[in-house]
């Protein structure tokens, strides 16, 4: 289940790249490695709810925010939500 939920959001994000601003292909971009490496984890600890998936993620950007000016944070914020409700 944690698989095909991290393929449909790196797909969501695929899917934006023709029509994305700068700041949408990089938060889309920063995304995906989040997503990705909180699938694995999901996956290495037998994890396999999508809210689990999602709680992951959270985490896993808010360890990181320091890494983001507070503008691209919120830009990533923005795009993360957008994502989970699939309205990419």
């Amino acid at each position: 289940m944690i698989q095909q939920y991290e393929e449909k959001l790196l797909n969501l994000i695929d899917l934006m790249v023709e029509t994305a601003s700068d700041d949408e292909l990089f938060a889309g971009g920063y995304l995906r490695g989040h997503i990705s490496l909180s699938a694995a984890n999901c996956e290495m600890n037998g994890v396999s709810t999508i809210d689990a998936m999602n709680s992951a993620v959270d985490m896993s950007l808010a360890e990181a925010q320091s890494e983001l000016n507070p503008a691209d944070l919120l830009i990533v914020k923005a795009m993360w939500e957008q994502l989970q409700q699939g309205t990419m």
